[in-house]
């Protein structure tokens, strides 16, 4: 097919003038047959790469997909759009899974949705076949492909087995496509998949719009609070714990405070998590606390922000979670705090586990890298492109790091007196004991072990317990100690620390930033995210255009994004269309959605335009 056609259905079917990045370059191979592997982050446009090649060649799309919330809400878009679709999963029953087949054989749908265990029956692969036969399959689409990665955050075994797709329709081109996937794990969904002879088309990792921030803990609850009240009073986001109890926890504790939190985690009843899903999916301002079941595959475009009050388990957990932030292309903050108890708390569950031992070195080489990230006093968008085997061009002038500037100090001293103390009581202690001998205290403790006889004893009085405190923390971080688990999270010194205590190696560490004092003023607050939306929140028009779209979801039984993502209201509040014409030149405006709402939303900028002159 040509690219007019291409174009044509770019513009007329989903509202967008022209392709972003390697869109039209994936689109032109697949439709001509090639198979593709395809990264690109969250929110850079993966499902055209498959949706556009589909609707151009003949026959019906196969879209693999590992989560039913997804592929209930890529149908609804696809049926705003015009495009026949459906899904078979485990939440149809007979009857409507039947109705399904049927329409599949039939010849009546373009896109099919399908769970990965429902693929792998051989009742569907013979169901597969005889389509094959009485007219064609468009293309198979392997969504989430890193799940087929045993060393991924996602790991679902049933991925592995997708390889029967190339062995019995070795004429049907596939495309698999992920957000995340460092480069041990691309080569394993290249050979997991049978994709050695896929032409690969690897995106930028980065997400210029989201502003990466990493703050101390400190009352963590607080500075949350205080991070919400700043910069996201009235919006969407996810807060992401390690434990259920601290979810359920938080949850509590934000509703007391105001605001509309709900909790999400496997320890659930089912039809709890569902109605939590599908409150924060279908309203505006809904904060989701939860765990990392909780995530993968959401598609809401307008999450603002993503919050940790703990530690991710590595630097491809952090980028997809923090990539569920502002897919709709407009600011969005990734806001975490961290402190040296998570590490251990991390480091814990890690080792603790039933994976093999090669798993587990892995497993902390990859929370290790993590901890540099936190640490790091460098632009953090280059820190993690870096993590991911690509440069970034310079700073991006919008982190903590870039805004904010940390100072450093020639910590080498100090350094020495903290990988001192950790030897010389025995490689066995913690930090609060470390840091009772470096201040000199006789706690019953110090007593019982007679470590005031230490020669390290007092040395350390010239600095704060926070100080020490962060001092143990960056050395952890920089991997001169490690945290002994089995022996109930004493420190231990690696070979690294040799010639910082021989004197032979310097060591930097950040200065910790000081908590702040007074509260932000109101005038202060969320100025990046204020002027991104150019006082949208109190303007009329605004206001008056979410109404209508929030009314009309409801009759539609979508979530509101479906009718139109915020960014498309945007352009209609600042462009003012008076013709459908007009409103059809709209970004995210697509021909059935301008018959269906055009007319609609003409009415709401006219009325609103009539009520200000």
């Amino acid at each position: 097919m040509s690219q007019k056609n291409a174009q044509q259905i770019l513009r007329d079917t989903f509202g967008y003038t022209s392709f972003r990045g390697a869109q039209q370059a994936i689109v032109e191979h697949v439709t001509a047959g090639g198979d593709a592997l395809v990264l690109m982050p969250t929110g850079g446009g993966k499902s055209l790469c498959y949706q556009i090649p589909v609707l151009l060649r003949e026959g019906v799309g196969i879209v693999i997909s590992p989560l039913i919330a997804l592929m209930q809400d890529q149908v609804d878009a696809l049926k705003q759009l015009g495009v026949s679709a459906a899904f078979l999963n485990s939440s149809l029953d007979a009857d409507a899974a039947r109705e399904v087949s049927r329409q599949l054989l039939k010849g009546e749908l373009k896109l099919l949705y399908a769970a990965p265990e429902r693929l792998m029956t051989e009742s569907f692969l013979n169901l597969l076949e005889r389509l094959q036969q009485e007219s064609s399959i468009a293309l198979f689409a392997i969504d989430e492909a890193h799940c087929v990665s045993q060393w991924g955050h996602d790991f679902r075994p049933e991925y592995r087995a997708l390889t029967v797709l190339h062995e019995r329709f070795p004429n049907v081109p596939r495309i698999a496509l992920t957000a995340t996937a460092d480069a041990p794990t691309r080569g394993e969904i290249v050979e997991r998949l049978s994709l050695e002879k896929a032409q690969q088309f690897v995106s930028s990792f980065d997400r210029p719009n989201i502003r990466y921030s990493v703050t101390l803990k400190n009352n963590a609850r607080q500075q949350l609070q205080t991070f919400l009240e700043t910069e996201h009073p009235n919006d969407a986001g996810i807060v992401y714990c390690l434990s259920r109890k601290k979810v359920d926890e938080t949850a509590a504790w934000l509703k007391e405070q105001g605001w509309d939190a709900l909790p999400y985690h496997s320890g659930l009843e089912a039809s709890t998590r569902n109605t939590n899903q599908r409150r924060f999916m279908r309203e505006e301002s809904v904060i989701m606390v939860a765990t990392v079941a909780f995530g993968m595959g959401i598609d809401k475009p307008n999450v603002r922000f993503v919050a940790h009050l703990d530690l991710p388990k590595s630097m491809e957990g952090y980028y997809q979670e923090t990539g569920r932030a502002g897919r709709d292309g407009l600011p969005a903050n990734a806001w975490m705090a961290y402190g040296l108890g998570d590490v251990v708390s991390m480091r814990q569950m890690l080792l603790s586990g039933d994976s093999r031992e090669e798993r587990k070195r892995v497993e902390l080489q990859k929370l290790d890298a993590l901890l540099g990230f936190c640490e790091s006093t460098e632009c953090r968008h280059q820190t993690v492109l870096r993590y991911f085997g690509e440069e970034h061009p310079g700073a991006c002038g919008q982190c903590d790091n870039c805004l904010s500037p940390v100072d450093t100090w020639d910590a080498t001293q100090a350094a020495q007196m903290a990988l001192s103390c950790v030897y010389r009581t025995g490689q066995r202690f913690g930090v609060a004991h470390l840091i009772d001998v470096l201040l000199g205290k006789t706690t019953p403790k110090v007593q019982q072990f007679n470590h005031q006889q230490l020669s390290t004893f007092g040395i350390g009085k010239e600095l704060a317990q926070t100080q020490w405190s962060s001092i143990y923390r960056q050395l952890v971080a920089a991997g001169l100690i490690n945290v002994d688990i089995e022996g109930f999270g004493g420190l231990k010194l690696t070979e690294a620390a040799r010639p910082v205590l021989r004197g032979e190696q310097e060591v930097w560490l950040r200065r910790d930033a000081e908590p702040a004092k007074r509260k932000t003023t109101k005038a202060e607050r969320g100025s990046r995210l204020r002027e991104a939306f150019a006082g949208a929140n109190e303007d009329p028009l605004w206001m008056a255009l979410k109404a209508k779209r929030t009314e009309l979801a409801r009759e539609q039984g979508v979530p509101p994004y479906i009718i139109f993502h915020d960014s498309t209201l945007l352009e209609i509040m600042n462009r003012k269309p008076q013709t459908l014409h007009e409103m059809g030149q709209i970004s995210g405006v697509g021909q059935a959605k301008l018959a269906k709402f055009g007319d609609e939303f003409l009415r709401v900028v006219e009325n609103v335009a009539n009520r200000v002159d």
